[in-house]
Formats: structure tokens, C-alpha cells, sequence
């Protein structure tokens, strides 16, 4: 399915994998083989201007070798470790795989691509493989910088993109003053992370997130049905992650969250079998 404004929003099965070795092909077709609804990728640059899917620009969690992708040619690139910090098992494929590689693989399947680097060679190398397959209305534009985001949709508005952190502040100042109805926006996904995993699969840099009151804050700002179901009915998407218990996304679903983003797509695949989820809200 499009994630486009114009489409009606669904579930949307949004996964790395760890069940598999992260963002290596064999990871795409397992997740993409339990039903999974739209890959999420992260993308640098290697010194030879090839476009490499990687979560990580420094390679040391992920292969030892500590030196960035963006100081390496592709065919120097290391192989991942046997076994990563999360815990991924059981992958035998431990390349770097090309983003055009992932896109010919899956040439019908919705991605959403962060680019996690003010780079406008980056921007403009995932654009132009974009348009080469003919992506550009199930292909998301997604970072968290605003300045990051203005450098993509300048390259390529075609594409839906996500709210940044500036513009999900924006957003947030406008539901609790009333005036969101009223304003029009141009994003088509909110993604965010649920904030119950938050020091329990996930901890952040920032120690003011380790704060319990803190996250209590957090969880009632930000998870709030109306907000979501509002988005919803406007043609948007909402993602929360990252959901690798079903008690994770039975929250994510219950407070309206169209899709979650998981590192186990299987145990999604089972819980939505499981727990068939209610169409989405529609204007009236």
C-alpha cells in the first residue's frame, strides 16, 4: 500500500528484523515473507559514493572495526559480527547491502529511507534511485533534523516524508491549543518512539530520559488517541516503536497507532493474526 495522504492508512508492519542480521537482504525477505506491510531502512554513503543500507555510520557495534562507512569503498566494507548487541540470530547473510539492491528486490513493498547525515550527495543519490524504480509514492522521506528534511523534499517533493522533531514539537503546541484542525500539513507519517520501552530495550544518550517522571510526562503528552486518531482521518499514518513484545504492541494499537516498527516481525505477524485490528477512523 501507498503510505501517500491519498490512501486510506492501515496497519502498516514497519520492521527491522532480530530474527535476522540487521539490514542485510536476508533480513528484508524474512521480514517481507511474515507478511510485513513496509521495510524502514537507514542509508549512508561509502567513499566511493555508493548508497549502503546501515543503521550505524561508525561500524563498530556492528562489524568491530571501528571506521565510518562514509571513509571506506563499498567492496572494502567489513562483514557484520555473527551476533549483535540486540541479539539477532540465526542470519547467515552478514553483507552490506546496496540500497539499490533493496529496491529491486522489492520493487511493490513501501519503504520509508532515513538519511542520517546532512549530506547532499546522500540526498540526492536516494532520490535519483527513487525515481529510476519508479518509488516515489511508496517511498518515504524520513528524518528527525529539520534541516535534513528541508535538503530532501527541495531534491525530491514527489515524496511523502515524515514529521521531524521540530515539526512534532509543532505538532503537539497545536493539538493542546485547539488550533490543529486549522492548520494544514504536509506530512504524511508520524513515527515516534512508545515511550513504555524507553530504558527497557532502549536506552538514550540524553540521562534526562532515564528520569521516571520524565517518561510519565512523555507517555501523557505524546500518546494520545485523539491526537492520533485526528491524524488518521486526516490520511496519516502512525508508527511507534520499537514494539518487540506483544504487550508493546498491544499498547501501540490501543491508543491508535496504525502500524508499530519491530525488530521481530514474526511475533507481529502472530499477533495481528491473533488480535485482528478495527479499521481506522474516517472523517465524517
Amino acid at each position: 500500500m501507498s503510505p501517500s495522504q491519498e490512501e486510506t492508512p492501515g496497519v502498516l508492519l514497519q520492521t527491522r528484523s532480530g530474527e535476522k542480521i540487521e539490514n542485510t537482504m536476508e533480513a528484508f525477505k524474512h521480514a517481507v515473507s511474515t507478511d510485513t506491510e513496509m521495510l524502514e531502512m537507514d542509508c549512508h554513503l561509502t567513499l566511493d559514493g555508493f548508497v549502503v543500507v546501515s543503521h550505524d555510520n561508525n561500524l563498530l557495534r556492528q562489524t568491530g572495526c571501528d571506521q565510518t562507512i562514509s571513509s571506506l569503498r563499498f567492496q572494502d566494507l567489513p562483514l557484520y559480527e555473527e551476533r549483535l548487541e540486540v541479539t539477532f540470530y540465526v542470519g547467515k547473510d552478514r553483507k552490506f547491502v546496496l540500497l539499490e539492491d533493496v529496491l529491486k528486490a522489492f520493487p511493490n513493498m513501501p519503504m520509508t529511507i532515513e538519511i542520517k547525515e546532512n549530506n547532499d550527495l546522500l540526498i540526492k543519490k536516494v532520490s535519483d534511485l527513487v525515481k529510476n524504480y519508479g518509488r516515489e509514492q511508496m517511498t518515504v522521506w524520513a528524518s528527525e533534523e529539520s534541516v535534513v528534511m528541508e535538503k530532501c523534499l527541495k531534491e525530491n517533493p514527489s515524496m511523502p516524508y515524515m514529521f521531524t522533531l521540530r515539526r512534532g514539537i509543532m505538532l503537539l503546541l497545536l493539538f493542546y491549543t485547539g488550533l490543529l484542525p486549522f492548520v494544514p500539513l504536509g506530512e504524511s507519517l508520524l513515527m515516534f518512539y512508545l515511550p513504555g520501552i524507553i530504558n527497557r530495550t532502549y536506552i538514550p544518550e540524553e540521562s534526562f530520559m532515564k528520569n521516571r517522571v520524565v517518561l510519565f510526562l512523555l507517555q501523557k503528552l505524546t500518546m494520545r488517541k485523539s491526537l492520533f486518531e485526528h491524524l488518521v482521518k486526516r490520511g496519516m499514518q502512525v508508527l511507534l516503536f520499537v514494539c518487540n513484545e506483544e504487550t508493546d504492541m498491544a499498547s501501540a494499537f490501543s491508543i491508535g497507532a496504525t502500524g508499530v516498527m519491530t525488530d521481530y516481525p514474526t511475533t507481529l505477524s502472530n499477533y495481528i493474526r491473533n488480535h485482528p485490528l478495527p479499521p481506522p477512523p474516517t472523517l465524517h
